[in-house]
């Protein structure tokens, strides 16, 4: 196309190929595993998607003689590892890394210019939604779908009278409402789910560096997850059950510590996006206070990741802008 990519696009579609090369050793993995014939087709599906888009992502920089990011190959998966999780948490992370996928790419909608570049973002939305809609209905059929809490109708239509309806730290605090509610069990079922692929990297790991990260997002997770239940329960309301036993007993990697330590990396950097969503809906100060440290927790903790992936040589350098100074430096 005679228009060149812009930030944008490049860093969209780099983010986007990064992911998906990463989903198609792990999706590789799980269908090497799986045993229900109704969980395989979906794990078929989402392979299939991801595979797409990285070949159209490829096409594109090809087209524009654009450097293909290294990314994530058949070099960082063990399909003859044993079985890390059981069939039924298959469900659970698609829906976990649907919904971070969902976040990428609706956010980068607005921002594509060309059309090939709008076509892919906008065909990455479609068949996202689509895989997370075959999750839920199958979620439902097995009985498995673990679903916001009930919480009655309202009897009319009803408006905030007193600045109290804000406070949440002392006096008469009112009950949670509907999006805080939505919120706190989203963030406690993602870090149910981030917990279990933590406990599944931790126990296969194979440096004491990674171990010992993953360790301590075991704990990260565990607490966060703690705190929303907590919230949810003091009222009287349904959260998540844990789900550590969807974890098998192997110690075989089935991943290589690169590619672990990016996916954990990432899916905590979309934490930050998710808690950041839930604390602009959070009208009680003692909610926005608790999302507040969250992020601040695990900014530290991403950073923390991101000094590992860069100490190991693992950590591919996102499209940037022109360096002017050193530009100017060169004789």
């Amino acid at each position: 196309m005679d228009k060149q990519l812009n930030a944008a696009e490049q860093g969209k579609l780099w983010a986007t190929y990064m992911g998906n090369t990463m989903s198609i050793c792990v999706l590789n993995y799980f269908l090497h595993h799986v045993e229900d014939q109704d969980i395989k087709k979906i794990i078929e599906y989402a392979l299939g998607m991801s595979k797409q888009f990285v070949q159209t992502i490829t096409d594109i920089f090809n087209q524009e003689g654009y450097p293909i990011p290294t990314g994530f190959s058949e070099d960082d998966v063990n399909l003859q590892a044993p079985r890390l999780f059981n069939d039924d948490f298959y469900l659970h992370y698609l829906k976990y890394t649907g919904k971070a996928g969902i976040n990428l790419y609706g956010i980068a909608i607005p921002y594509m210019v060309r059309a090939d570049t709008r076509n892919l973002i906008t065909q990455c939305v479609d068949l996202t939604t689509k895989l997370l809609n075959q999750v839920n209905e199958t979620l439902i059929a097995k009985g498995l779908i673990l679903e916001a809490p009930i919480i009655p109708y309202p009897e009319q239509v009803d408006f905030v009278k007193k600045q109290k309806y804000l406070t949440g730290f002392f006096g008469d605090v009112r009950p949670l409402n509907a999006l805080e509610i939505a919120h706190l069990h989203d963030n406690a079922l993602n870090n149910a789910t981030s917990k279990v692929v933590l406990i599944g990297f931790h126990q296969t790991s194979q440096s004491e560096q990674t171990k010992a990260y993953f360790a301590r997002g075991i704990a990260l997770a565990d607490k966060h997850l703690d705190i929303c239940t907590k919230m949810l329960e003091d009222e009287n309301l349904s959260s998540v059950p844990l789900l550590d036993p969807l974890v098998t007993t192997s110690t075989t990697a089935p991943f290589s510590d690169k590619l672990m330590m990016f996916h954990k990396v990432d899916m905590f950097i979309m934490r930050l996006r998710t808690y950041g969503n839930a604390l602009a809906f959070a009208s009680r100060h003692d909610i926005a206070a608790k999302y507040g440290k969250f992020m601040l927790e695990v900014g530290n903790y991403v950073e923390d990741g991101a000094n590992i992936l860069i100490d190991n040589g693992w950590l591919e350098q996102i499209p940037q802008a022109a360096d002017r100074e050193a530009l100017a430096s060169i004789r």
